[in-house]
Parts: C-alpha cells; structure tokens; sequence
C-alpha cells in the first residue's frame, strides 16, 4: 500500500464510542444494550431507580420463625404452667432468631437495584443487578449516552478508559 496516495473518504459514521462495556452488558452513544436486548437510547425516558423485592426464602422462613414463637408463647401463656426466668430469658432470647435471619439473608441475598424507564410508551425494567457498584456505573454511561443524543451526537462522548500515565 503506498503511503503517499491519498486513502478514499466513506460516508458512514465512525462506530460509536462505547461508554460502558462488559459481558452481556454494552452503552454507547447510540445504544443500551443488556442480555441481548437493544434500547436505543433516544426512544428511552423517564429513567428511575428501584429496589427489588426481598429474597423470598429469607421471608418465609422469618414468617414461619415468628409463628413458631408466637404459636409457643400462646400455649405457654394457656397452660399456666410456672415458668422459671430462665425459661423466660430463652424465650426472648429465641425471639432474636427472626431479626438474625433477615440480617444474614439480607447479607447473603440483597435486594437488586433495578432501572426502570419508559421505552416506546411502555415501562419497562431495563436492568437489574445486586452489584451496587456495577449498577451505578451502568446508569451512569446510559445518563451519559443520554447527554450525548440531547447534544444532536456533537459532543464527543469521554473516554471509557483514560490512563495518563
């Protein structure tokens, strides 16, 4: 190839610059896209953020502790029968069993952060992910990409990764 010989000028836009990008997931200026599904970005609005439900095995088995105990300090409340404290202190001391449970499910199973938004008319859930760093990033570059389809694609959108050094 001769360097001198000047090179042929195509029409079609450069590929657009991604400002997020890992497996499964991709923003660019033009794009959202996450497990195989394509929003482009100027038919997405009304973006907001929601917390998911909490893990379901987590609940029931709180619900199912506090009838437990609720069922047993009824009977034993029915019965009459005398009670020492120390019976008492192990009672209360169950009654802590439900409150560990949420805090070691919540720790184990946290609810996911969810972005919903309104997309051809429809709200839709766009992504959802337990991570809450990677979920801030992901908003983040789609409120970017955003911006940049505002701006008419004349701003250039940032660099994704930019190491000075």
């Amino acid at each position: 190839m001769n360097a001198t010989r000047p090179q042929p000028v195509t029409s079609a836009s450069p590929a657009p610059t991604p400002l997020y990008r890992q497996p499964g997931i991709l923003v660019t200026s033009e794009a959202f896209v996450v497990a195989g599904r394509r929003f482009p970005v100027r038919d997405l609005s009304n973006l907001r953020t929601a917390r998911g439900p909490h893990d379901r095995l987590t609940m029931r088995s709180v619900l199912v502790t506090g009838a437990v105990l609720g069922s047993v300090g009824i009977a034993l409340s029915f019965s009459g029968a005398q009670l020492s404290p120390t019976a008492f202190l192990l009672l209360g001391a169950a009654a802590f069993v439900p409150i560990t449970l949420v805090s070691f499910g919540q720790r184990m199973r946290p609810r996911a952060y969810e972005l919903w938004g309104d997309y051809r008319g429809m709200t839709v859930l766009l992504f959802s992910s337990d991570e809450e760093r990677e979920y801030g990033q992901v908003t983040r570059a789609l409120l970017r990409a955003q911006e940049v389809d505002r701006m008419g694609g004349f701003a250039a959108p940032p660099l994704v990764n930019l190491y000075p050094w």
